[in-house]
């Protein structure tokens, strides 16, 4: 009588974009339940505190600001400013202690720094993706008038912003990992920034002489190009797509190499 033994079938090695798809899903999901576990509001809190920003600066300024820019509802004008700069800059800010709040998973081989960078790069992308469509909606719905004949170009701008946020944040993650005393002076750099990138003003209402001091940030042509795509009547005489996408280039690769260069003392921080 021949006997019938189970033997477990054997494990197929993984690749190694399927271990790095892992642990990015891995980290994405231990960075969500960090951010919003402790707050009773939980998910609801992403959508509040943007909007709680953009209905403060319409208040503020609102009716001057409509006068300045009668092509585009100003509050269609502050979402696409407010929302994409929050992503950059929550991204790079909070990649600057992905290494140092990570640093006990490093000691599984299928971790890597990078893998941290990543999730939470994805995690705020997402977060104001959803919250940007969101308050889309709440604008159509509100009476104002919405270009979707552009939408391709408008998730396109979205992904290369996505990938300037990922480079940005890898060279913020490597400087939070050499001195996190740099972290204030990362504080103060995005505050001069915000005011650097068009969030609430049209490069359109400033002198031309005065272009050269804003139009170096590439951040400024994605929110410009963006107000386009869902407004075709708002002018963007000045602004280069190509620039965005060079600049998103270098960015990425001045990440990468930074973070290549020291992936080996981050894998070893105490």
């Amino acid at each position: 009588m021949t006997e019938i033994i189970d033997r477990p079938l054997p494990l197929k090695p993984r690749g190694g974009l399927a271990v790095q798809y892992a642990a990015i899903r891995a980290l994405f999901l231990r960075e969500l339940q960090t951010r919003f576990g402790h707050y009773r509001l939980g998910y609801l809190w992403a959508i509040l505190e943007p909007g709680l920003l953009v209905g403060t600066k319409l208040v503020l300024f609102g009716s001057i600001m409509q006068r300045a820019i009668p092509s585009m509802s100003y509050s269609l004008f502050l979402i696409c400013g407010v929302l994409p700069f929050l992503m950059v800059m929550r991204s790079a800010t909070k990649s600057m202690g992905a290494v140092s709040s990570n640093k006990g998973l490093f000691i599984y081989r299928s971790v890597k720094p990078i893998d941290a960078v990543i999730a939470r790069v994805l995690l705020e992308g997402i977060l104001y993706f959803i919250v940007f469509f969101i308050f889309l909606f709440a604008l159509v719905y509100a009476g104002d008038e919405i270009s979707f004949s552009n939408i391709p170009a408008l998730l396109g701008c979205w992904l290369i912003l996505l990938i300037f946020s990922l480079g940005f944040s890898l060279i913020m993650a490597v400087l939070g990992d050499l001195s996190e005393e740099l972290a204030k002076f990362v504080k103060s750099f995005f505050f001069i920034l915000y005011f650097l990138s068009a969030v609430m003003y049209s490069v359109n209402t400033i002198p031309v002489q005065y272009h050269v001091y804003i139009l170096w940030n590439p951040i400024v042509h994605g929110l410009e190009y963006m107000r386009h795509t869902i407004n075709p009547d708002y002018s963007i005489n000045f602004i280069s797509l190509r620039y965005l996408i060079y600049s998103t280039i270098i960015v990425l690769f001045v990440g990468l190499l930074s973070y290549k260069s020291r992936e080996r003392i981050m894998l070893k921080t105490k």
